[in-house]
């Protein structure tokens, strides 16, 4: 799985959302989902896809497009009806209800490419995955193999995807407004989209679409002009440009160097890649290959995650592993394969799984404790007697702006007895579908994960309403180990990824369903039609994701550790697998007590978070980003840094222009190289090699 990380976002006391009109006329819910609404969800669903799988298959680190789908839709449904009305055709108008729509039906779509298992669970089950970790490791099997296919997938997707809307449906108004939960990425996408359908809005709207537009372009133009250099192999294009001077590129496959040296170059849309450090064999290679990308997810994703991410480069690529590759032959035999978990390979994938699984154990028990807390909270409040106060003009305002929210929002019910019938239906079906499917998970342990799953998804979506906090992954790591461990050696990796697939799929789904009853109450959007634009999206998703990803895994070599998309988390989840199965035997000297020390520190990183002042705790790394670089690389941390900085001398220049298009900025950057993917793997598929191969190397001497 990608690792989707968001900063906690709660809205400050003072933020008040655009107040409503109250003689706005709000469309039935069957009119605020649109036939034009749904083709342009469609089309942004195939490419928000693509990214996904991109960013998911190279470092797993997915940045929130909701702001990009909403501006999108909102952009093309305006450009569609601007051109229709100039040939004198009469078009409805395009009103927020239907903004909303479009956003979450996007947002339901490409939410498949990440939480469907492309780049982890699903992926992990395939021979290359299985070769990489080694055909004689303990409890890596080859029974244990499935190769990624369109049928089985497809399939797959549609019988657990969409239990998790079943799931809470009921729940919509004891979460929204009995609760009042913030969700603040469903809030703050309601903001976005009430102030687009404003006139100073809708200007504004038709700035950054301009500015998205733009960025869009060079980095569609950039992408298209260095494939043209990159040759056949490795060694041509910009991926090799000697950016600190021929002298060092030329050292850079030197071997047993006593120490090794990290540069770094800041300079926008430059990319250096510190894939290996220096000593005992391993080399050091700094390059460029100018992919805008990670820029741009520098420029969407906080400062902290950048420089979480861009510490723990530092700590393992600079310190950890130069030392423990000092200690080759001693703590490992000194002749293995890069790739052997029985040398180096063993302690980056298993030090990234302790802190990963680290950070997620301590924010899963923080959510529980926070969603418990809350819970008694409110019940006391509710038995408390109420006392009325007179109010002024202003609060009767809002209170009256409350009242129309309530009642649009409770309007168009969703009867219980559908929902139920629904998840009971869907759940029969799926335990039948997925044994036939994965025939290691027994029908009785996916009955039972159904059983509990409307438990685990009740308690994520009120995390995630309180903090922002969505701990899919963490739900799915939880089902992944017992399952694995529960059915054994015989089956156990098989099982226990599909299980980790069922939870993941529940949980996540319910999550962003309450998200979107958020941003459909601020927008007076329909409850049903949020919940029937949920199942369109979710049904677009189960075919679109599937097929944008068999585009790459037919083009490119999905997987192998010294491509571009080295898919990380696969190599991650099958490791997961095993050790629930086989335990800690196998591990490299002293990797076990490495991993319980990066365990502890995650866990002492993430109290130190909580406890200190918000002035000293918004310089504290977090633990989940420091450990993609560990096992990925660092290639990424450099670009992502940039990003960053970027973002933050505007931020010093201009914050205004910064807050209003530092988004639009990024989204372009990330879209336009996400377009370029399509005509790459189709030459790919065509075996169309780029005509030249540029190559960096001294003049001639004369």
């Amino acid at each position: 799985m990608g690792t989707e990380i968001t900063e906690p976002l709660l809205l400050d006391s003072n933020d008040t959302i655009k107040t409503v009109d109250s003689t706005e006329i709000i469309p039935e819910w069957k009119d605020q989902i649109t036939i034009r609404g749904l083709v342009v969800s469609a089309v942004l669903g195939v490419l928000f896809c693509i990214i996904t799988h991109k960013l998911n298959l190279t470092v797993g680190i997915i940045p929130s497009l909701n702001v990009a789908a909403g501006l999108l839709g909102f952009f093309f449904v305006k450009s569609w009806t601007g051109f229709l009305s100039r040939l004198g055709f009469s078009v409805s108008p395009f009103t927020k209800q239907e903004n909303t729509v479009i956003q979450t039906c996007v947002v339901a779509c490409y939410g498949l490419a990440f939480s469907g298992g492309f780049g982890s669970y699903l992926i992990a089950l395939d021979e290359r995955t299985y070769k990489l970790i080694g055909t004689d490791y303990p409890g890596n099997r080859a029974e244990d193999v499935m190769n990624p296919g369109l049928g089985w997938m497809i399939g797959f997707l549609f019988v657990v995807s969409f239990l998790g809307l079943f799931s809470l449906a009921p729940l919509r108004k004891v979460m929204v407004m009995d609760y009042k939960l913030t969700y603040p990425s469903g809030t703050a996408t309601a903001m976005l989209i009430n102030s687009f359908h404003t006139n100073t809005g809708a200007e504004l709207a038709g700035k950054q679409v301009s500015c998205l537009g733009k960025y869009l372009s060079i980095s569609l133009v950039w992408s298209c002009f260095k494939w043209f250099f990159s040759g056949i192999g490795d060694s041509c294009g910009f991926d090799n440009f000697p950016s600190l001077g021929l002298t060092l590129f030329k050292n850079t496959n030197f071997e047993r160097q006593p120490a090794c040296t990290i540069f770094f170059f800041f300079f926008p849309g430059y990319k250096i890649g510190i894939q290996h450090c220096c000593i005992n064999g391993l080399s050091v290679m700094f390059f460029f290959d100018f992919s805008p990308t990670y820029v741009g997810c520098g420029l969407i994703c906080p400062h902290i995650v950048n420089c979480s991410v861009l510490l723990g480069a530092i700590i393992s690529w600079g310190f950890l592993w130069p030392f423990i590759s000092h200690h080759a032959g001693a703590w490992y035999p000194a002749d293995l394969s890069s790739n052997d978990f029985k040398g180096l390979y063993g302690y980056k994938v298993f030090i990234a799984i302790a802190l990963i699984l680290g950070d997620g154990l301590y924010n899963l028990i923080k959510i529980v404790i926070i969603t418990i807390k809350e819970m008694c909270k409110k019940s006391t409040m509710q038995s408390l007697p109420i006392v009325r106060e007179v109010q002024d003009s202003e609060t009767s305002k809002l209170l009256l702006e409350q009242r129309k929210r309530d009642e649009v929002f409770l309007k168009d019910r969703i009867p219980s007895w559908l929902v139920a019938a629904g998840y009971v239906g869907l759940a029969a079906i799926s335990t039948a579908v997925i044994p036939v499917i994965f025939p290691p998970l027994k029908w009785y342990f996916v009955l039972c994960s159904y059983i509990i799953a409307p438990a685990l998804a009740f308690c994520n979506s009120y995390g995630t309403g309180l903090t922002d906090w969505n701990l899919t992954s963490t739900y799915g790591k939880i089902g992944l180990f017992i399952i694995a461990s529960l059915v054994g050696s015989d089956g156990g990796v098989v099982a226990g990824l599909a299980a980790c697939g069922v939870m993941m799929s529940i949980v996540s789904t319910a999550a962003d369903l309450m998200q979107d009853f958020k941003t459909g109450y601020l927008t007076l959007s329909s409850a049903k039609s949020m919940f029937v634009s949920q199942l369109v999206g979710t049904a677009m998703g189960c075919v679109i994701a599937p097929l944008t990803f068999w585009l790459f895994w037919s083009a490119f070599d999905i997987g192998d550790p010294n491509g571009p998309y080295k898919a990380p988390y696969a190599v991650i989840f099958r490791e997961m697998a095993i050790l629930g199965i086989e335990g800690f035997s196998e591990l490299p000297k002293h990797c076990l007590a490495l991993c319980c020390g990066f365990f502890v520190a995650a866990i002492v990183i993430n109290l130190l978070r909580d406890v200190t002042p918000k002035k000293i705790s918004q310089f504290i790394p977090i633990p989940m980003a420091m450990a993609v670089p560990f096992y990925i690389g660092a290639y990424f941390a450099v670009d992502m840094f940039v990003g960053t900085v970027i973002l933050f001398v505007w931020e010093r220049i201009n914050r205004k222009d910064a807050e209003d298009y530092s988004g639009a900025v990024a989204s372009g950057l990330i879209c336009g190289d996400g377009i370029w993917t399509i005509p790459s793997a189709i030459l790919a598929i065509f075996k169309i090699n780029p005509p030249i191969c540029m190559y960096f190397g001294p003049s001639s001497s004369g």
